[in-house]
């Protein structure tokens, strides 16, 4: 357990700091203080230290004491980083219950939490001693090269050595150049975090007077025109803005960086270069007002008054229902007690289509973070919410991570979804699982939102431990969609079907392109064909590395491994028997983009899949295209299914509901019924009752007609029963060890070591080792251990302190050398 203290120590006390170190270690190291260091040194701080032989790593100080450690002789710290502490008490908190629950390291929390900007990169400089003299003439060829470099260019790293001399080894040169007293070699750590600056124009105030003025007009428009419309251009601006940046004069005046400059020159402007925020955000506040519908309002009523008793609490309302609605005002009232927001999304799609929408009514006050923001711009959102500059934060998972000082309220929206779980790297978290934890040490509340909710959430609002609140009503009488299944055994018998698409879906499509709607296809596997097979050999491509298929991209002509990323060209020939009868069985999102564009020449398709949205701007740039109605039909995998809202989206095309359905995993029903609906949920969801086509092998299924009735209630207690009678949750706890290796036989062995171990303690409650599904990943062979634990039986916390014991007395014998052994808490 981390221990917090906090005191500034001066004098010349021996201090001693607990850092936690950005590494999957057990325990946090301690290091000393230089006694010039004692009145720098503060929890939450970020501290430069050797670690190692001779890496240098930036550390969080976890607590201070006079305590030296017993079993090794602590190290000086190196460099303190900051003025203030960069991570708050109740992060180091939040990281150690982390870190506790999920069986991790609390330098795994760290890793995950923290901006790579802020982990510091140790580069090893070098630089010519210029108080010693010495006789070039004794230094050998290399020696010569480096010293006459470092004569050009006062400094350079150990990687720039590297790539002078055209070898990998250069320290024995530098050792004898250092041991010689030419050189100098420092350990230097170089901040990642860069402000954003800009260059701004002012016009130098001695042409503040009118008369100065129109003389430099007269001696400008005659010998230097561009630069006479350089400064009438900045007199047009400087009437309607405060600042002009140089970028909007070139812009405005059409001048010329080079007119610019030669107005800066003879001192006519003058150059500012000044910090700007990498955000996209204006200053000005915006508010647009709206009037929630009577159930709206009914519902808004509810919640606050469950929270009076309740700290989470469930807002169940169907697709379009307006939740957001909802929680804009709930926003609007924590944000006038003082208090901050976190808006938590599953997609970094729904982050900036939901963007949009909310800055209509905050405006510069809410913040965004997520991963496709670059370095700096995750730093400086980081720092803005410690300085508590931002009322509200939009943002996927890692949002939690994030400094708040007081959060009042945290909405998860779409909470069922699985984005919210991060499967890998440690730390395993369910960030909706952790925003409770989180808002709980705020003394804060939760609302957790969904058109189909997660069994667990259901379940518990159902015994009462969280509120229940339900919004039964489209927003606006909007009729929920009609929904039709096909049967696509019917439609190739009776020769109806086009490539993937039944008459029944085509006939729809043409309507809407027909009166200038659009429609949105939804095929949950992104690829060309997930299987290339040889007719003869029924030879298969896989690959090397997993053990899985490769899946064929028209766009880059090759098989891809979706779970390592190995390439490799598809065979024209069968590379087993020689046959060049090879062809694609199954399809995905871009097969269906492709032989849709043939039987719909006119139509403009666009698709989104992760391969469309890798760019930074790629996906905002399809969402602004759909709404701007560039695009006719939008094909798409499950990033589609996830809570977009546009008006003119009507017929919604689902054109193999049977690989979701089919799926082997006790969640299949309840997941299947989840992506139905809520891509369902995507249709007519203004003023116009949309048309939802699912096709299917298997019409009669029990969860596509619970779809067709919006039944979610039967779906979850027929589920539930089934659940309870399998020992599954949310009746039991379930930990998964993954244990791999990279040799089969040695991971067979050392998972049946495990489990064997684990049932002296637990018995019938383990299950296992089996191979999962996919049993070799990145030329891993994995094994699964499952452990189930009853709520009402043995102690969570103690089943996990055994596990945790029964590992480590593994790692200490022979048997787990080559092992990895993940952890994995609430798997699913």
């Amino acid at each position: 357990m981390l221990e917090f203290a906090e005191a500034h120590y001066t004098g010349r006390e021996t201090l001693f700091v607990e850092v936690i170190l950005p590494l999957a270690i057990s325990k946090n190291y301690t290091y000393r203080v230089p006694f010039e260091k004692n009145d720098a040194v503060l929890v939450g701080k970020r501290v430069v230290v050797q670690f190692g032989k001779s890496k240098l790593y930036t550390a969080i100080i976890a607590s201070i004491g006079k305590l030296a450690p017993e079993k090794y002789q602590a190290k000086y710290i190196i460099e303190v980083l900051d003025d203030r502490a960069v991570v708050t008490h109740e992060q180091l908190q939040f990281w150690n219950w982390l870190a506790e629950y999920y069986m991790c390291n609390v330098g795994e929390i760290m890793n995950a939490a923290l901006p790579s900007a802020l982990k510091l990169a140790s580069e090893t400089r070098i630089t010519l001693n210029k108080d010693f003299e010495f006789d070039r003439t004794s230094l050998h060829d290399k020696e010569f090269l480096i010293v006459d470099a470092l004569d050009i260019q006062p400094e350079l790293t150990v990687s720039d050595i590297a790539k002078l001399l055209g070898q990998k080894t250069v320290m024995p040169i530098l050792k004898l150049l250092f041991e010689k007293n030419i050189i100098h070699i420092s350990e230097e750590v170089s901040e990642r975090y860069k402000p954003r600056t800009r260059s701004f124009i002012t016009l130098n105030p001695v042409y503040n007077n009118p008369d100065s003025l129109r003389e430099l007009f007269g001696i400008l428009e005659k010998r230097a025109p561009k630069q006479a419309d350089a400064v009438l251009a900045y007199i047009k601006l400087s009437r309607t803005q405060k600042s002009i940046s140089k970028t909007e004069l070139i812009e405005e005046s059409g001048a010329g960086a080079s007119s610019i400059k030669s107005l800066e020159e003879k001192e006519i402007f003058i150059t500012e270069e000044r910090n700007v925020s990498r955000l996209f955000y204006e200053d000005d506040e915006i508010y647009s007002s709206f009037e929630l519908s009577e159930q709206q309002q009914r519902s808004l009523e509810q919640i606050s008054e469950e929270f009076k008793q309740k700290d989470v609490v469930l807002l169940h309302g169907v697709t379009s229902s307006g939740k957001t609605q909802i929680y804009i005002r709930l926003i609007e009232e924590m944000i006038a007690t003082g208090r901050q927001v976190l808006y938590l999304l599953p997609e970094i799609a729904l982050t900036t289509h939901i963007i949009e929408r909310l800055r209509v009514y905050f405006g510069a006050s809410i913040g965004i973070y997520h991963s496709k923001f670059n370095d700096n711009e995750r730093v400086e959102v980081w720092q803005k919410v410690l300085n508590n500059e931002y009322k509200v934060v939009l943002g996927a998972r890692s949002s939690v991570f994030l400094p708040f000082n007081d959060l009042g309220l945290i909405i998860v929206d779409e909470e069922h979804e699985t984005s919210y779980k991060q499967f890998d790297p440690a730390p395993r978290y369910n960030a909706r699982d952790a925003a409770i934890f989180l808002t709980n040490m705020h003394q804060g509340k939760v609302l957790l939102g969904s058109a189909t909710p997660s069994f667990e959430s259901y379940y518990n609002a159902r015994i009462h431990k969280y509120g229940l609140v339900e919004l039964t009503e489209r927003y606006g009488g909007v009729k929920m969609p009609e929904i039709e299944v096909v049967s696509i055994a019917e439609e190739t018998k009776k020769k109806t079907i086009q490539s993937h698409f039944t008459s029944v879906l085509m006939g729809n499509i043409n309507q809407a392109l027909e009166k200038k709607e659009q429609v949105i296809l939804f095929q949950n596997r992104r690829g060309y064909a997930p299987v290339l097979i040889c007719k003869i050999c029924a030879y298969t491509p896989k690959c090397i590395n997993c053990d899985v298929t490769l899946t064929y991209h028209k766009s880059s002509g090759k098989l891809h491994c979706h779970y390592c990323g190995y390439k490799e060209d598809a065979p024209q020939i069968c590379p087993a028997c020689g046959s060049t009868h090879l062809e694609y069985k199954g399809f995905g999102t871009e097969k269906v983009e492709d032989e849709l564009s043939l039987i719909l020449p006119a139509a403009r398709i666009a698709r989104m899949d992760l391969d469309t949205t890798r760019s930074r701007n790629s996906l905002q740039t399809i969402l602004n295209n759909l709404e701007e109605k560039k695009i006719d039909i939008l094909v798409g995998t499950q990033m589609v299914a996830k809570g977009l809202d546009f008006s003119d989206v009507t017929v919604i095309g689902i054109i193999n509901a049977d690989s979701l359905l089919k799926f082997p995993d006790y969640r299949a029903n309840e997941r299947s019924y989840q992506m139905l609906a809520q891509v369902s949920g995507r249709a007519g969801r203004r003023g116009k009752q949309g048309k939802v086509v699912i096709q299917t092998y298997d019409p009669a299924h029990r969860v596509i007609k619970q779809v067709i009735e919006n039944n979610y209630n039967e779906l979850y207690f027929t589920e539930m029963e089934e659940r309870k009678g399998f020992k599954y949750p949310p009746f039991y706890r379930i930990i998964n060890l993954a244990i791999k290796h990279k040799d089969p036989e040695m991971v067979y062995n050392q998972s049946i070591y495990l489990a064997t171990e684990l049932k002296k303690h637990f018995g019938d409650r383990v299950i296992g080792p089996e191979f999962p599904l996919i049993s070799r990943i990145r030329n891993y062979y994995i094994r699964s251990i499952m452990l189930k634990f009853e709520k009402d039986g043995i102690s969570i916390n103690k089943a996990k302190t055994i596990i945790r014991d029964v590992i480590t007395q593994f790692q200490t014998t022979k048997l787990s050398k080559g092992s990895i052994v993940q952890p994995d808490v609430d798997p699913y």
